[in-house]
């Protein structure tokens, strides 16, 4: 007898198929398994009953087929402009595939971190991308063993067990001094991140190139690094007491660019010109940069390849390889209105 309901929720079940195709529901489920011992009639008599009823097998029933084809997509914070440069790559990489990503926001916190990391495993996603996580790296190995992952943000060249994709920060932060010192800065301080500066830590790895640029330019005395919290209040706050110092900086290099983008507003607030009391460089190249009232120079690390790559890394990982890929973008300094020469 041909089934005539649906479940409660008005939703097409395996029950209604099995009824649909007058079979059991085992062998329903043994068909949506692609079970060994299933003959092609009776594949053939369960296919035609989903078709007919336009089935959609839930996620748990993916699961038991062996993928949900869903993806976690863990990232820091929202505030960052550069995270949307990342998710239009990861969403263009999977445009023509079944995967679906789907995002979990861990406010900076690692704890947060790993309560959506555990839901998103709970669930049953595939893989995960994590973009600039602040766990330890004891808790990325051990998230890593349990699920493929693929890290945007996370250096670690040696790794098997999971995937990286990042730029050179070190040569980008390099690029950044030799700038600033051509057009004739001397004092110049870097806005870095409060956070454990693990060598995993893309931030870690910016604060070295920083240090070493200003010491091959012969300017060991100027190396300054402030830390501060991504919160927009502690961000002004740091910069305004750099900027009110009687030794005040002449260019801040900051690791990020919503970060210089408060530092032109802090620094305008306080009647200062930018680039003639203060030069100012970003990280990152988002699309702000370029607005007339910004003209912020920057770092571009094309984002969007990064979110490309570490989407295919993901897809290919769970297709079966095991050995870690670790894909690097080369930067390249884009220069703009806040870095302009000083005048004499």
């Amino acid at each position: 007898m041909a089934a005539s309901t649906k479940s409660g929720t008005g939703r097409v079940t395996i029950k209604t198929v099995a009824a649909d195709a007058g079979v059991s529901v085992a062998a329903v489920s043994k068909v949506l398994r692609d079970a060994y011992g299933v003959s092609d009639a009776l594949r053939a008599k369960v296919q035609a009953s989903m078709e007919k009823l336009n089935y959609r097998p839930h996620a748990a029933a993916r699961a038991m087929r062996g993928r949900t084809y869903a993806l976690g997509v863990l990232l820091p914070d929202l505030r960052n402009p550069f995270f949307a440069d990342i998710l239009a790559g990861i969403n263009e990489a999977l445009e023509r595939t079944q995967y679906q990503p789907l995002m979990g926001v861990g406010q900076s916190a690692h704890m947060i971190e790993i309560s959506l990391i555990e839901s998103m495993i709970d669930r049953q996603m595939d893989g995960l991308i994590m973009i600039g996580p602040r766990m330890p790296p004891d808790a990325v190995d051990e998230v890593t063993r349990r699920i493929p992952t693929a890290l945007v943000g996370y250096y670690s060249p040696l790794a098997q067990q999971f995937d990286t994709v990042n730029d050179d920060d070190i040569y980008g932060a390099e690029l950044v001094v030799r700038h600033l010192v051509e057009s004739g800065y001397r004092r110049i301080t870097m806005v870095s991140l409060t956070q454990p500066l693990h060598e995993s830590v893309i931030v870690h790895r910016r604060e070295i190139g920083y240090r070493k640029a200003m010491m091959a330019a012969g300017l060991s005395q100027y190396i300054d690094t402030v830390s501060c919290p991504m919160s927009p209040r502690e961000v002004l706050t740091t910069i305004r007491h750099l900027l009110e110092r009687r030794d005040r900086p002449e260019a801040l290099f900051c690791w990020t660019d919503s970060v210089a983008l408060q530092a032109i507003s802090a620094a305008r607030d306080l009647g200062l010109s930018i680039p003639n009391d203060l030069g100012v460089v970003g990280y990152d190249n988002t699309t702000y940069c370029d607005m007339a009232q910004n003209s912020l120079t920057s770092v571009d690390q094309s984002g969007q390849v990064l979110g490309l790559q570490a989407a295919r890394l993901l897809v290919e990982r769970i297709d079966g390889r095991t050995q870690g890929e670790h894909f690097v973008v080369t930067p390249r300094l884009v220069a703009r209105g806040s870095s302009r020469p000083r005048r004499s």
